[in-house]
Parts: structure tokens; sequence; C-alpha cells
């Protein structure tokens, strides 16, 4: 790790008088507006759309005083001393570019968030990654909560950083998911320790490469206080935490799915164990939980829960809290879910897995599959997926309008796996596929829906696509 010293507060701002603009609309556009208009800032937010909620949304702000501009997101407007953003506008957008030419800084929600923290603001305990960092917050939560601690899940999980530093609860201590998007447009941030789970090609349109995606992810680092924890499997992880300038006296602290070393945390006989923060950690390991604890058990929400047990340990929680919030933890809908036994067959709903980074996770948690997948593949390719899971597919049943990218890959890495291709992109195609998995399973097998692609040709979002699942499934059941 880096060894300049970097000052974990960030320069106060005066906003009273300022001009602000604020760039978008939404969940994270209209409470910034709201907070700066508040502390006296001249604000005018601009937005790429005019429909009618957007113009419903703009009507309440105008209430209050602030200029809205629709359909003109690429202007910047005259006199603009700043710009906050919301996580989804990409950099190269043209209101970016003229805030650089004009030397215009630019804020994101979450920036700004930081920047309005109290004096005595809770420490932010922070996760990114490009797969599990919904769960491993909320795990992370319900260990601290597990302590005795005032804590909250926040940011990218869907809870706004902004109502929850502005809100009247106090908080000993703050869980939080940070998208790329989000670190992309936060400078000041400094963690108390953060964690990046793992590193795959993901929204490389908006980064522009994979480089500036691992740069942003890094970001998260900068400025740690007690640890930066990285994914021992995943080297790219432990890289950024050597690029990363931090606080004198933050460790790297490693998780993995075997036994840890020193200044790591891992699996020995069925029992997370802690190498880290415990006493002559040469020699020493304290017994965490089981991984019967973590629900579901397979590797890679096993390795989310030991990321969640170093940040929760980086802030000084007990062992016993580590144990009692991964059994009281209970995960979100739509990852890894099961749904239902028939006929000896098990089926997971797993609609979250909307890349192949975390498609592949979910197949290598099954020794025998009947695999549903496809959907929008977003420019993603499928070979490398393909080769790794080969072993694990009974049969594989496509669906969606990138379904075709698929069958190639298994022609070329799995030509004897039995696939039916639905020539369907309808909602009422996910009766059609579990009903040919149905077909294709026998006891003992799982009917995985890991689709490894984005759910919107087909569905709203992948909640609607894994409700579909489970649907079809009871049907089949009744």
């Amino acid at each position: 790790m880096g060894s300049g010293k970097v000052t974990t507060g960030s320069a106060p701002f005066d906003f009273q008088g300022k001009h602000v603009t604020v760039a978008g609309l939404g969940v994270s556009g209209i409470p910034a507006a709201k907070a700066l208009h508040a502390r006296g800032a001249i604000v005018t937010v601009v937005n790429d759309g005019d429909d009618a909620r957007s113009r419903e949304q703009a009507a309440g702000l105008e209430a209050l005083g602030i200029t809205v501009r629709l359909g003109d997101g690429a202007t910047l407007p005259e006199g603009t001393e700043l710009i906050v953003t919301t996580p989804g506008w990409q950099p190269g957008k043209p209101l970016f570019q003229a805030a650089a030419e004009a030397g215009v800084p630019v804020w994101g929600d979450v920036e700004l968030a930081w920047r309005l923290r109290g004096p005595d603001a809770a420490p932010w305990l922070a996760v990114t990654g490009t797969n599990g960092k919904t769960t491993t917050v909320r795990m992370l939560a319900a260990i601290l909560e597990a302590a005795g601690l005032r804590t909250a899940a926040v940011g990218n999980i869907g809870v706004s950083l902004l109502d929850v530093v502005l809100g009247e609860e106090t908080y000993d201590v703050l869980a939080v998911e940070l998208s790329s998007y989000q670190l992309h447009w936060a400078p000041s941030l400094r963690a108390h320790s953060a964690a990046v789970l793992n590193l795959a090609p993901d929204h490389l349109d908006w980064h522009g490469s994979m480089a500036a995606y691992a740069a942003d992810k890094g970001r998260i680092y900068a400025g740690n206080q007690v640890a930066c924890v990285y994914n021992v499997a995943d080297k790219a992880t432990e890289d950024l935490v050597r690029e990363a300038d931090v606080e004198e006296g933050c460790r790297a602290i490693g998780f993995t799915l075997g036994t840890p070393g020193p200044s790591q945390l891992g699996v020995v006989d069925g029992i997370l164990v802690d190498r880290a923060f415990v006493e002559n950690r040469q020699k020493n390991a304290q017994e965490l939980a089981e991984v019967s604890d973590v629900r579901p058990p397979a590797p890679h929400n096993i390795a989310n829960a030991l990321a969640a047990a170093a940040l929760a340990r980086a802030f000084g929680v007990p062992a016993q809290a580590v144990r009692d919030g991964l059994r009281s933890f209970r995960p979100d809908a739509h990852r890894i879910e099961h749904v239902a036994d028939l006929d000896g067959v098990a089926y997971v709903d797993d609609s979250k897995a909307t890349n192949t980074h975390a498609a592949q996770a979910s197949l290598a948690a099954y020794e025998s599959i009947v695999w549903i997948a496809g959907g929008l593949a977003k420019g993603a390719t499928f070979d490398e997926l393909v080769a790794a899971s080969a072993k694990h597919l009974r049969a594989v049943v496509l669906i969606g309008a990138d379904r075709a990218l698929i069958r190639e890959a298994l022609a070329r890495h799995a030509p004897e796996v039995p696939v039916v291709d639905l020539d369907r992109t309808d909602t009422g195609a996910m009766l059609q596929a579990v009903t040919e998995a149905k077909r294709l399973a026998v006891a003992g097998d799982t009917v995985l829906l890991a689709p490894a692609c984005a759910s919107m040709d087909m569905f709203t979002n992948y909640n609607q696509r894994g409700d579909a699942f489970a649907t079809a499934v009871g049907e089949l059941r009744a």
C-alpha cells in the first residue's frame, strides 16, 4: 500500500449563494437539490428527459424555488460553480466536458453526503465489487446489529446516503454499498475500512475500459484508516490495495475460501476463522462461525460472509457477533434462492446473476445443473463462462434476445450438452423454459436460473424475471 498520509476529512464547503447545478432527477438528484437549496445554494437542475414523471418531479422542486431545465442536460448553466451529478451520468457527457473546460468541480451524491456529514458522524465501512455488494453489506449490517451497534445498510443498496446523513437518527457506524459510478464522482471519500469483493468486466461502456473501471473501484481504498479488505483469489483486488494511499497503520486484510495465512480470514474444516484481528496472528486463529451459518452456503456467498466479517472485525466487533449476525441474516430475493423441490430436483432462482461473473459463481455451487440462461448480453462474451462451467451442465435452456451468443459458446466448449433454444422473448417464455428444464432434469439435479444477462429484453427487471421463474415452478408443482 502507498505510504502517503491522506487526511480523512474534507474541506468545509460553504454553499450559501453558490450556483450549483444538479445533473439528473430521480432517487439521488432530488434529495441533492433539496439539500443544497436548504443550505442557501442557488440550484439549477438539468435533466435529459422531459416525460410526465420528470415534469411532476420538476414541479415539486420549482415549488421550493429551484430552477429545473428539462430536456437539456448538455448545456452548462451560466455561473455554475459546482456540479452535483446522479451516479448514472457518464463522464463523457458534454455537460462534464464543459465543466472541465471551465474548471468547475463535479461531485456525485456520495461526495455530497460525505461533505455534509457532521463532526461526530458515524464512520463508514464501505463495500464495492462487480458482484455480491448488496449481500455483503446486508450481512455486515446484521453482524454490526448483533454486536449492539446502531447501524444501517445504505448507499447503492437503495437507501440514499444523503437521507441518512441529513436525517435525525444517529448511528455508531454505517455499512455502505458503493458502485463504480458513485466512486468515480467521490474524490474526498475516506472510509474507516473498505472491501473490493471481486473484479470482472462490467459497465465498460460507462467507464471506457477495464483499467478505468478497476481504478474507480479502487478509489474505495483511498484514505482507509484501519483495513483494506481484498479477495485472495482475485489478484486484481490485491493490486488495488497495493496502489492505494491510506492512513498510516492501515492494514491489508485478505479473505479466502482456503486456509488463511496471517492477516487473512478463511475456512478451516467447515469453520470461518480469523487470523487477522487476533493476538500473535502468526500462530493464533479465532473461530467466527460455521459454514452452515451462512445462507446459502454457496462458495461465493461464503466469500461474501468472510468479507463482511473482516470489515466488522476491523471495527472491533467480537467473534460471537459475527456468528450471530450471519445466523440471523436472510438474503434478498432472486439471489441463489431455493424455490422448490420437485421429484428430487431443486429449483433455484439466481435471476440477480445478470453478468457472466455472477453466473459462473452460481454455476460453481451445484454439481449437476439444467441451466436456464439468456437475455441482454450488454456486450459480454460467454466462452470463459461456458468452458469453466461445462462439467456442471446436464442441459441448457436458452431464452432472450442474445441467447445465440451463449448457444455458440456452448457449441465450442460443451458440444455434448443438450441445448433447447426457445425463440421467444415474451414473458410467457419462462413457463416454457421451466417446463423444458423439468423434462431434462433427473433426481439430484438443480434447475438453475442464472441468466448471465440483463433482463430488459423480456422483463422490467431481474426481480420480475425471478418472479416469473418462481411462478412457473409453482404452476408445475400444482
